[in-house]
C-alpha cells in the first residue's frame, strides 16, 4: 500500500509535481493503456513495494491521473488548497473564484478564495521559505476586500458562504479522486 488515505495520495503526488526532476516520467514505462484489467495503478503499487520504481515515480503518475481525470473544478480546487507549485496554484485560484456562488462583490470574492487557500501563516512578519506563497498580513483584513464597506456581520457571512462552498467542492473532488484510484486498483488504508 503506497497511501494511507486519499487526502495522503493528492497531497504527495501534488508535491511531487513541484518537485523539478527530470527522471518524474519513469512511471510512464510501467502504463499499459491497452491492459484488460484497467487497474494501472495495481501495478504501479506492486512496483513500488518491491522496489522496481520510486514513490516520486508513484506520486507523478497519481497527478497524471488524477490531473486527466477528474473535473476541471474538483482538479482546480484540490490544487489551490494543497498544492506548493506556486504558478499551477495561482491559476487554479484564477479558475475557481468565477465559478464560486456568493452575493459577495467580485474583490471580495477573489480575496476571500486567495486567503481559504492560502491561508495567513503564523510567525514572525511571515518570513517564511521562498518556495511558498506568503501574502502580506494586511490582506487578509476583510475591510480591504469590500470596497462598499458593507456592514462586518455581511462581510463575514460571505466568507463563511465562500468557504462552505469551497470546503464543499474539496470534500467532492476528494470523493472523485478517491473513486479514480479505487477503480485504478490502488489500495488505501481509508478512504478521505
Amino acid at each position: 500500500m503506497i497511501y494511507s488515505s486519499v487526502l495522503a495520495a493528492v497531497v504527495s503526488a501534488l508535491a511531487a509535481e513541484a518537485i523539478d526532476n527530470t527522471s518524474k516520467q519513469a512511471w510512464q514505462k510501467l502504463y499499459d493503456p491497452g491492459s484488460e484489467d484497467g487497474h494501472d495503478m495495481a501495478i504501479l503499487s506492486r512496483s513500488v513495494e518491491r522496489g522496481k520504481i520510486s514513490r516520486l515515480d508513484a506520486d507523478c503518475w497519481v497527478f497524471a491521473r488524477l490531473h486527466s481525470q477528474l473535473k476541471p473544478r474538483h482538479w482546480d480546487v484540490l490544487v489551490a488548497k494543497y498544492s506548493t507549485h506556486k504558478g499551477r496554484k495561482v491559476q487554479s485560484l484564477g479558475r475557481l473564484w468565477p465559478i464560486v456562488a456568493s452575493h459577495a462583490p467580485k474583490l471580495f470574492i477573489i480575496s476571500a478564495v486567495t486567503a481559504w487557500a492560502i491561508p495567513k501563516m503564523k510567525g514572525a512578519d511571515g518570513k517564511r521559505s521562498s518556495d511558498i506563497i506568503v501574502l502580506p498580513a494586511q490582506f487578509y483584513d476583510m475591510n480591504r476586500w469590500d470596497p462598499d464597506a458593507s456592514p462586518e456581520r455581511t462581510r463575514r457571512r460571505w466568507r463563511a458562504g465562500i468557504e462552505v462552498v469551497l470546503d464543499g467542492m474539496v470534500v467532492e473532488a476528494l470523493a472523485e479522486a478517491g473513486a479514480i484510484l479505487t477503480h485504478e486498483g490502488l489500495s488505501l488504508e481509508n478512504a478521505a
